[in-house]
């Protein structure tokens, strides 16, 4: 499957109120790309905002993930149009936003990640394209990237209905940390307060028709469904260096159970 029918693919996904998982990339490395591509993910997100990953990285890591047929996105490290054009230009299939927190600043990227007429993004030949071969195919799915919004603030959440109302966007990302950070209760995700504004944001986005979503951290099964059940329907689940941290830990082995030969 291309990008382009990736894209269409996740996006049919959130029209009939279903959803879709992906994951963090975090590890500037294409084995570890190949892997998250192959591991079932409809999208895999290369973070540029907490990942130590430069642009110069990103069309082998592209590559790597869609030969498991996974869609390549990237989350921005800002929002600036530089920012959004090189990511494009490499391949990704579309951006997730990190602080978004009012109407005017989603518009301005949403511009920024299309070409004319829908947007300003600068129109040229480029990875994404093959450097012209599929100029007139890629002319199409320029028009729509996939634009996602992460909420990560109070402002955010009190600007959300005008957020909501921006064209173009597919879903909202709650990203948990920063969003208690902000409400001064750092990581007490079972706090009234943080639940009370969990709700209220379900509940703005459920109204717009949008699909809201958080990051599950920890790779938990049952927290993801635990999130579906309660209304998300686009899910980032963990990432590859949480991966990594919970699965590379040394066995704790009892030594008055062993037995020798």
């Amino acid at each position: 499957m291309n990008r382009r029918d990736n894209i269409k693919k996740i996006r049919n996904l959130l029209a009939t109120n279903n959803f879709s998982i992906g994951s963090w990339l975090q590890i500037p490395h294409s084995s570890v790309a190949e892997i998250l591509g192959n591991s079932g993910y409809d999208w895999v997100a290369v973070d540029l905002e907490h990942g130590s990953i430069g642009i110069e990285q990103l069309p082998d890591l592209f590559r790597a993930l869609e030969l498991g047929g996974t869609l390549p996105l990237a989350r921005l490290a800002q929002g600036g149009s530089k920012d959004c054009q090189q990511v494009l230009d490499a391949g990704a299939g579309g951006v997730i936003v990190p602080m978004i927190e009012n109407a005017g600043q989603l518009t301005l990227i949403r511009d920024a990640c299309r070409w004319p007429p829908a947007g300003k993004r600068g129109v040229g030949f480029s990875r994404a394209n093959l450097f012209g071969k599929n100029f007139e195919s890629y002319t199409e799915e320029s028009q729509k990237p996939l634009l996602i919004a992460m909420i990560e603030s109070i402002d955010a959440v009190n600007n959300l209905e005008e957020i909501l109302l921006v064209q173009g966007l597919d879903a909202i990302l709650i990203g948990p940390y920063d969003l208690s950070a902000s409400m001064g209760i750092v990581t007490q995700f079972d706090h009234p307060k943080f639940k009370e504004m969990m709700k209220k944001i379900r509940s703005l986005c459920s109204a717009a028709n949008i699909a809201c979503g958080i990051h599950v951290v920890k790779p938990s099964q049952k927290e993801l469904q635990q999130r579906i059940n309660e209304g998300d329907r686009f899910l980032v689940y963990s990432a590859d260096s949480v991966f990594l941290n919970y699965y590379s830990q040394r066995p704790i082995v009892d030594i008055n159970n062993s037995s020798s030969d």
